[in-house]
């Protein structure tokens, strides 16, 4: 008999959080003392699931996962077999069809595909034949129904345990909200509740997603800024929406993988998503006036904090490195005033990496990722400033002209003094931004001129970007218990680089 489809034609909504904290089962009792969960009696299941691809991944390819799961104990196993098609973006809010299906046993079972997309995917049946196991999931889940009084139902999952990939293995420690009934928006309205006592970050990763980058060992790697593909026949708010979104997840992605890594460029990556975001709301303030995005202000101190940590990293390791050779020679001094430099940086440096995890950990820092999150999601890709520019004629395509032109004036209109400090910074921010709506609006942009003023805006921002390094490392070692005679060789290099900067 032929297994009966659970959840036919499904879709999935559900949110995303990363837990943080260093002690699961003291952050599962934190979680059940919420105002919200405090009263419900919760239920508990041992989930041991195996994910499925070929082994070119041809389902990762398509935004496919597919697993049998184990629930409860190995005496008495019930199985069920689910296929997830794809949500787009990399939100924590995922949107996307789930077909899950009862069947006998850990096999896979092609005919438990039936009622799903599966025949699209695999018209032939190659793709099911060459199947293998990629990774597994194993956690406890404890599990929480919240009805909430606007009639919204939402389940919520709490899942400890860890992923496991051949001999390589990571830690599972999140939060799940599945909107059973409601609107999208009771998912944050009550993870906005939870986020009021617990330390949370929106999580943009699936467990499928960190099994694949376990196996590859890039889990927690660096994210680059990855354009979404703009159309040229979008209407601006889709590409605001679309940019955004993209460049609001270049940063959390990265945030995600700072819990974990020690890497110098997640550091770069994250303050790189932020600056891109930031530009993008400024790129595109005209179009959102109707539409403010919430504040921010309780992500400042780590801000702050992140970019103290990246001077410190940028010092130690990109710009002093080339100057050892030449300050210290064969002065067996002058090698020992330079190692103690180094370790008082690096020490430095790991303190500062606290103060960043301390800040992140801040409950008022994922409350804030949270409401941008939402507004996010819930900007119309049709908005009404649309029908105004058309109504001047200024199409998406002229519209992006002029807003990367006015950024042209401004970048011109700054480079007045270059040997001025302050000229240099305001410089080198406009010609960050510049090269940002290049990159995002570089579909609907002439050309030659896209090309001309984004060379333009790249050689400003390396080279005032090097001059600056220079300074920073003066006014960080400064600061150090450390020999005066290099400080003063450190001024002496900064100087002649802000001379041959400004010439």
């Amino acid at each position: 008999m032929k297994p009966v489809a659970l959840k036919p034609c499904a879709q999935e909504i559900e949110l995303k959080l990363m837990l943080l904290g260093t002690d699961p089962a003291r952050l599962a009792k934190r979680l059940a003392r919420v105002p919200v969960l405090a009263r419900l009696h919760p239920t508990h299941q041992y989930l041991h699931n195996v994910y499925y691809d070929t082994p070119e991944q041809t389902l990762r390819q398509q935004r496919i996962a597919l697993r049998i799961r184990r629930v409860g104990s190995e005496v008495a196993p019930q199985w069920l077999q689910t296929l997830k098609t794809g949500g787009t973006g990399n939100s924590a809010l995922s949107q996307r069809g789930e077909w899950e299906v009862p069947v006998p046993s850990a096999a896979l079972a092609l005919e438990a595909l039936e009622a799903s997309p599966w025949s699209a995917i695999d018209p032939d049946g190659s793709v099911f034949r060459s199947l293998v196991p990629a990774f597994v999931t194993r956690f406890e889940r404890t599990g929480w129904i919240v009805r909430q009084r606007d009639g919204s139902v939402i389940e919520v999952a709490l899942d400890l345990g860890d992923i496991v990939a051949g001999d390589k293995r990571c830690s599972i420690c999140e939060l799940e909200l599945e909107l059973l009934a409601g609107p999208p928006a009771a998912l944050f309205a009550l993870a906005k509740r939870i986020a009021r006592t617990l330390a949370v970050l929106p999580a943009t990763k699936s467990k499928a997603q960190r099994g694949y980058e376990l196996a590859q060992d890039r889990l927690d790697a660096p994210l680059h800024a990855q354009l979404p593909r703009l159309s040229k026949h979008l209407s601006l708010s889709a590409v605001e929406v679309l940019v955004l979104r993209e460049m609001f997840a270049h940063f959390t992605t990265n945030l995600n993988a700072l819990c974990n890594s020690d890497d110098s460029e997640v550091v770069h990556q994250v303050r790189v998503g932020w600056r891109r975001f930031k530009s993008a709301l400024r790129l595109f303030k005209s179009a959102l006036k109707s539409n403010q995005p919430p504040s921010w202000q309780a992500l400042k101190v780590l801000l702050i904090y992140l970019g103290e940590l990246r001077d410190l990293e940028v010092a130690w390791t990109d710009t002093l490195a080339p100057l050892a050779i030449t300050y210290i020679g064969t002065d067996s001094e002058r090698s020992a005033a330079w190692l103690a430099m180094t370790q008082a940086l690096q020490q430095a440096t790991a303190l500062k990496r606290k103060s960043v995890h301390r800040a992140l950990s801040e409950p008022a820092v994922g409350e804030a990722l949270l409401a941008m999150t939402q507004w996010l999601e819930e900007l119309p890709l049709h908005q009404r400033s649309d029908a105004a520019v058309n109504k001047k004629k200024l199409a998406l395509r002229r519209w992006s002209r002029h807003r990367i032109a006015r950024l042209h004036l401004q970048l011109k209109s700054t480079q007045k003094d270059t040997s001025n400090p302050d000229y240099q910074h305001r410089v080198r921010i406009i010609a960050k931004r510049m090269r940002y709506g290049i990159e995002a609006l570089g579909r609907f942009l002439p050309k030659q001129r896209k090309q001309r003023w984004y060379l333009q805006a790249t050689r400003l921002q390396l080279d005032l970007g090097a001059t600056r390094d220079a300074l920073q490392v003066v006014d960080l070692i400064g600061r150090l218990e450390v020999d005066y005679g290099l400080v003063e060789f450190l001024r002496g290099v900064a100087v002649g680089q802000a001379d041959s900067s400004s010439m």
